[in-house]
């Protein structure tokens, strides 16, 4: 029988030894990635397989950076990500503090019926938005990516939102609005400030989604020239289909906007976190 005092040891470490197991089964396929990205096209197939290349190299970085427009695929998405984080942030988080605070008609309704778009799979949009897209001429076009993408995401994000400006005091909107200001004033020096964590959970996830998007950018993006980085290596992938360590660097090269972004939101993100499940 365990005595009371190892329980909670016990306890610790079968929890550590589960994150250290996620932690593996998570890591491995991303330090695969990385390893074969620096191993030449003869070491792609060894077996028994090396984690770390014996003779590593920059080569596939180079050759990934040199082919296929990979730059300018590069910048396409970084302007259509941006710019879908910057508008949906702050659309979002107008909505979700109309839906807060502010009284009107149908209130609860209408946010029912915006939280709709979070119950129906991205997939079974792709004609509707297509047809949609086609009338207004947002097709074959960033600033088209763009729209559909700030729509996509609008609903979870508001709702995300709406949670954190639940829990502000509506104390603090009470004296600022006894001391002049109005709604406008209360939501920029007051609201927002106030949101940050969940702003910044906001922004990684909306961030996540129009950096990574595939099916709606290679349905609706035509010309070479406007494609981002997702359908970009797809299309790399298929032109060279062998040369695994290109494949593989160029992946590495995409993932790294993300990891940046983590890391310096990271702290904001996980007080978001640490809210929304106290909440």
């Amino acid at each position: 029988m365990t005595s009371p005092r190892r329980r909670p040891l016990l306890g610790r470490l079968v929890v550590y030894g589960l994150l250290l197991s996620g932690l593996v089964l998570v890591g491995t396929p991303f330090a695969y990635m990385v390893s074969t990205s620096l191993k030449s096209q003869r070491y792609t197939f060894e077996y028994p397989p090396q984690l770390w290349p014996r003779e590593p190299t920059l080569a596939n970085y180079l050759a990934a950076l040199g082919k296929d427009l990979f730059g300018l695929y590069f910048l396409n998405s970084a302007v259509v990500a941006l710019a879908t984080t910057a508008t949906t942030v702050l659309i979002a988080a107008m909505l979700a503090y109309a839906f807060s605070r502010l009284q009107f008609p149908g209130r609860d309704a209408l946010f029912y019926v915006l939280l709709l778009g979070m119950m129906i799979p991205p997939v079974m949009l792709i004609i509707p938005q297509f047809i949609i897209a086609k009338q207004l001429r947002l097709l074959n076009s960033l600033g088209g990516l763009v729209a559909v993408y700030v729509t996509m995401n609008l609903p979870m994000q508001t709702f995300l939102l709406r949670g954190f400006f639940d829990g502000i005091p509506r104390d603090l909107e009470d004296a600022v609005l006894i001391d002049g200001g109005n709604r406008w004033t209360v939501f920029w020096k007051v609201i927002l400030p106030l949101a940050r964590p969940g702003l910044a959970v906001v922004a990684i996830f909306t961030f996540l989604y129009s950096w990574d998007e595939f099916p709606w950018a290679h349905v609706s993006i035509k010309e070479a020239t406007l494609r981002t980085l997702p359908v970009g290596i797809a299309l790399f992938q298929n032109q060279h289909l062998t040369e695994w360590g290109q494949v593989f660097a160029a992946s590495t090269l995409a993932m790294l906007p993300v990891v940046i972004l983590y890391v310096v939101l990271q702290r904001h993100f996980i007080k978001g976190l640490t809210a929304g499940a106290l909440r």
